[in-house]
């Protein structure tokens, strides 16, 4: 990974950073990585596992205090320097008033892992996805992350908090174009998974862990949440490459498969030199107005070879096309501007056959040539003026 790399990880409660992605994070910053952690509630409705506090339980804000802490030891232990709570100063959409999104909570129902029955109006599965998104969104514009990371559509383990951060994060990676990848269990199935070797960052790992000591107790190289069941601390940590999804025939070329990629190419090519060659064979075509001839054939053939390598630039959103096509037009008119056994030629030696040789290349060293453009978005996330207090399906 680059040195200047920077990298946006967007969590749902404070120790969530760091058994799921905790070794990874230090990792990052060890390698000179800018890292940016983003965390959505402070964990109000969590559970507590050491006896001397289970005090805590008896308010939701002195809980969400006393995990504040926990997170910013830990955070320290992993290196990181930049720490936003969601809702509040740049992890907030401008012109909106700072927020606090509160721990939904979670129990276990017959489908799985699901909200608590009294939800509050103020925590993250209750408020409007939209507003939760562009919350996400304000971070990756200050940011300007080249990574975001989160969990996967399920988030993780079912947690309707993890699923909302899940879902936001991603929502504004589409928007910004930036590459999200989605942090997988290691019992995981999924295929093309990017799996990172933390072993020799483990001791922090395992520190971090043991600072968040309301939620997990850390023994050795195992470590139990409030179920009390122990399990390996993990020196792998799986990540999953999430693209966008797009309805059918709707993907960007850049996001095509290699034999699309190539079969597209070919085609361009082969484009090229039938219209190369039609051209130049039309290329004299002239007609006289009084005492001037205007050669059509020149200004139209000219005017099609720029509209076309322009045209497929902008279509498929890169040059690769376009310079196939390039390619062949090119081939097309070089071979035609050769004189053939009988001494006829079909590009003379007149000022029109010199400008239809220089004319193509110039223009496609201007078409592809010029920078890319900043992809056009279809809609921006913005931040909505009510709550509606549903979970979108």
């Amino acid at each position: 990974m680059s040195v200047q790399e920077r990298v946006l990880f967007v969590h749902a409660h404070p120790d969530d950073e760091t058994i799921a992605s905790g070794g990874t994070i230090a990792t990052l910053v060890d390698s000179g990585a800018v890292v940016t952690v983003v965390t959505c509630t402070r964990g109000e409705r969590g559970e507590v596992i050491p006896a001397s506090l289970q005090h805590l339980l008896t308010s939701e804000d002195a809980l969400a205090e006393h995990r504040e802490r926990e997170l910013a030891a830990a955070l320290a232990i992993l290196g990181v320097t930049d720490h936003r709570y969601l809702g509040e100063g740049s992890a907030r959409w401008v012109g909106r008033d700072a927020r606090r999104y509160r721990d939904s909570g979670m129990e276990w129902g017959e489908s799985g892992a699901q909200a608590l029955p009294d939800l509050d109006p103020d925590s993250l599965v209750a408020a409007d996805f939209g507003e939760v998104a562009s919350d996400v969104a304000a971070v990756v514009a200050d940011v300007r992350p080249d990574v975001i990371v989160s969990y996967n559509d399920f988030g993780g383990y079912g947690h309707p908090d993890h699923i909302r951060a899940a879902r936001a994060a991603r929502r504004a990676a589409e928007v910004y174009n930036v590459p999200y990848f989605a942090i997988e269990p290691r019992d995981s199935a999924a295929a093309s998974t990017l799996d990172i070797n933390v072993a020799g960052v483990l001791d922090r790992k395992r520190s971090a862990m043991a600072a968040h000591a309301t939620q997990i107790a850390v023994d050795g190289d195992s470590f139990a949440l409030s179920n009390g069941v122990s399990q390996p601390i993990d020196s792998i940590e799986r990540f999953r490459r999430v693209r966008r999804e797009y309805p059918a025939g709707r993907a960007p070329f850049v996001d095509q498969s290699l034999p699309v990629k190539v079969v597209s190419a070919l085609v361009g090519l082969i484009v090229g030199v039938a219209v190369g060659a039609m051209l130049t064979v039309a290329h004299q075509a002239s007609f006289v107005v009084g005492t001037v001839t205007v050669p059509y054939g020149l200004i139209i053939g000219v005017i099609i070879f720029a509209c076309l390598l322009a045209g497929l630039r902008l279509i498929f959103g890169t040059r690769l096309i376009a310079a196939t096509c390039a390619l062949g037009i090119l081939l097309a008119v070089g071979t035609l501007s050769l004189r053939s056994g009988g001494g006829s030629v079909l590009v003379p030696a007149t000022a029109a056959g010199y400008i239809w040789t220089a004319a193509p290349t110039v223009i496609a060293l201007v078409v592809l040539g010029w920078p890319q453009l900043p992809p056009r978005r279809h809609d921006k996330i913005e931040a909505p003026s009510e709550v509606k207090g549903s979970l979108p399906q």
